[in-house]
């Protein structure tokens, strides 16, 4: 029945075409600045158009030889290398579906930064933040425009998978939300106007094959909320993967035990990587543009992030393996720690930014990174190894001013507990910092008349309560806890942290 359903679909796709006698060539499609002829048509050959975008810009290397070069592009050209199709869920969603604007987002996060809120975990919305008395109008406008957006592309969605008879169209004419009004001016004054929050798009799906057999298959246009601040990438795609609690527990053990972490270490990052994903977890959508395994390394914009770090692991660890795993397929590290890729089309060689938008653009190199994660044991381990060297804070230097003497000291002066520990390991993962850390501990020095870093161990518990990011470690039976706090302590008040509010993981 499926079968017959798509083939009508591609019937009156071909027929939308004839009919209109255009040409679509456009990137992305923005619900409210294209005539509604051109959402129609655009509707009919969306899926052919999404695969191709402009050519990127090539900066020669030599991380890989002409031959090499010329063998990755026969490698990735063969026939059923990668296979394009329709939405999965074309027969109840159709082939066009709202999705968050990319510049909608961008502004979302502008907001929350202007709103106060730049620490706020990305997995609370900007709306749902609680706001100042005096920004609440802000709020209640943000959230409206919102819902407004939403109800105009979905309209716009319905009518067009109605004319190409695909999807259940959800009747919204007769229940619109209220209309936004108008914009308040401080807020637009502190943030720019507004741009939509909402597209109509056509998701495409993408599936690789490896020659081991091996299938991945991924769609772009990845549906997460339209009040959500960190996505970027229409083209790019998430995959949760195998998470870590999910696999064998003896292969896990003996993943880490090679790796090298001391239990609680291992035990730290098991537990965050829950928030995170497995080691075969893929996510290019978002502000950390490619973010790959169980605690989502990341390439950043430029390509030397922290994902580089497991790369150069592998590479100087198990140099076989890494061939294996990536140079074969056109994916490598330059030694000072940039990512450098091959163009799979063109067998040009790209480093930086140019690279990562080509992991972004071609499903082809996505899926060499969730091959690796999914096949490689050498990639789990170099994995889990930058994991412990990166984020474990019990060595960082903490330094505080108390009654006018500066104290220096390390976390794990202050910091016992596996939960108190793991706490600022999420920090780290998921900020890059241990803050507020720092300032909590110089607080509560100060409150409670203490004139050692040493001093302030038996109140790790209400210094842990103030740092608390994206979940609460101090509930967690499987994690040594501090113990209570001195029945005469004082308590700090909560500490805001002025960092730039950007993401660093896909957020799944």
């Amino acid at each position: 029945m499926r079968a017959i359903v798509v083939h009508d679909i591609f019937i009156n796709v071909r027929r939308y075409i004839a009919e209109s006698h255009m040409i679509f060539n456009s990137g992305r499609l923005t619900g409210y600045k294209v005539t509604r002829l051109l959402v129609s048509t655009c509707a009919v050959v969306g899926v052919a158009a999404l695969a191709q975008a402009p050519p990127i810009p090539s900066t020669p290397l030599p991380m890989f030889s002409p031959a090499e070069r010329a063998q990755i592009v026969a490698f990735w050209m063969q026939p059923g290398r990668v296979n394009h199709g329709l939405p999965s869920d074309l027969v109840t969603n159709g082939l066009w579906q709202v999705r968050p604007d990319p510049a909608g987002s961008t502004w979302l996060l502008k907001y929350q930064i202007a709103e106060g809120a730049a620490a706020a975990p990305p997995t609370v919305a900007p709306t749902a933040i609680q706001t100042l008395p005096d920004k609440q109008a802000w709020q209640n406008w943000v959230t409206a425009a919102i819902a407004w957006d939403k109800y105009r592309a979905q309209i716009t969605a319905d009518h067009d998978n109605e004319r190409l008879q695909v999807g259940t169209q959800l009747g919204l004419e007769g229940v619109a939300p209220p209309q936004p009004g108008p914009m308040p001016q401080a807020l637009q004054a502190a943030c720019g106007d507004a741009p939509p929050f909402a597209d109509v798009v056509a998701p495409q799906t993408s599936t690789v094959t490896f020659d081991d057999g091996s299938t991945f298959t991924y769609q772009d246009h990845t549906n997460v909320p339209l009040d959500y601040a960190y996505y970027r990438f229409p083209q790019g795609t998430d995959t949760g993967g195998t998470p870590v609690r999910a696999m064998p527990k003896a292969e896990v053990d003996a993943l880490f035990e090679r790796a090298g972490l001391t239990e609680p270490q291992a035990k730290a990052a098991k537990a965050v990587s829950m928030l995170e994903g497995g080691f075969d977890s893929v996510n290019t959508y978002d502000t950390g543009y490619v973010s790959i395994g169980f605690l989502q390394f990341i390439t950043a914009g430029t390509g030397n992030g922290d994902l580089m770090h497991v790369l150069l692991r592998e590479k100087q660890d198990n140099i076989t393996a890494f061939n294996r795993d990536f140079h074969y397929y056109g994916v490598d590290v330059t030694p000072n720690g940039v990512l450098d890729v091959v163009n799979p089309e063109t067998g040009n060689e790209l480093t930086g930014t140019d690279a990562v938008m080509a992991v972004i653009r071609f499903k082809r190199l996505t899926a060499v990174f969730q091959h690796a994660g999914e096949k490689s044991n050498a990639f789990k381990i170099a994995q889990i190894e930058t994991a412990g060297a990166d984020y474990w804070p019990a060595n960082d230097a903490v330094t505080v001013t108390v009654n006018g003497t500066v104290l220096t000291g390390l976390v794990s002066d202050v910091v016992h507990s596996e939960a108190g520990m793991t706490t600022l390991f999420d920090r780290k993962v998921n900020r890059g910092s241990i803050n507020p850390f720092p300032a909590v501990l110089q607080k509560v020095m100060q409150q409670n008349n203490l004139s050692t870093i040493a001093a302030a161990a038996p109140y790790e518990r209400d210094i842990i309560k103030q740092c608390i990011y994206r979940h609460d470690f101090l509930k967690d039976k499987n994690l040594s806890q501090p113990p209570p706090s001195p029945m005469n302590s004082t308590s700090p008040s909560p500490i805001v942290t002025n960092d730039n509010g950007t993401s660093s993981a896909g957020q799944h």
